[in-house]
């Protein structure tokens, strides 16, 4: 019977660690450009009222550290990009899957509709892909370590 408890208790112990270090997709993401693999900026994903939120951390990439949102239009014309919102309210609809209707990329000042998804085979990589009618472009972000 002892073997049966500390067998059980092993199995126990071994979930509970697989448990704690499955990811999640929230947290700090380095956005990396899929043409030219220039990294572009720090974004961190949140939760927010059950919803994904993202937004712009920082910008990594030289000499547009500072950069502002020249082609947006209205209240975003002429903003920093930095600390801007660029994840709008998706919503899992399966597990590990995010989409949403507001995938904003400042720097084209376009809005697709968005898919987020950890790569299955290494969770410290996020796809992230934007669907323009049939077409979409996807883009592997990577995790920041603190």
């Amino acid at each position: 019977m002892i073997r049966y408890t500390q067998l059980a208790t092993l199995v126990v112990f071994l979930l509970c660690i697989t448990a704690a270090r499955s990811q999640s997709i929230f947290g700090k993401w380095k956005t990396v450009d899929d043409r030219n693999g220039v990294v572009k900026a720090i974004v961190e994903l949140y939760e927010e009222d059950g919803k994904m939120q993202g937004k712009v951390l920082k910008i990594m990439e030289k000499g547009k550290e500072d950069m502002l949102c020249v082609k947006c239009e209205g209240e975003l014309k002429n903003q920093p990009i930095n600390g801007m919102q660029i994840i709008y309210s998706f919503e899992e609809t399966e597990k590990g899957v995010y989409r949403g209707k507001k995938l904003f990329d400042p720097e084209q000042a376009m809005t697709f509709k968005g898919k987020v998804w950890l790569d299955p085979e290494d969770s410290d990589k996020l796809k992230v892909r934007g669907y323009l009618a049939f077409l979409y472009r996807t883009q592997t972000w990577l995790r920041v370590k603190d």
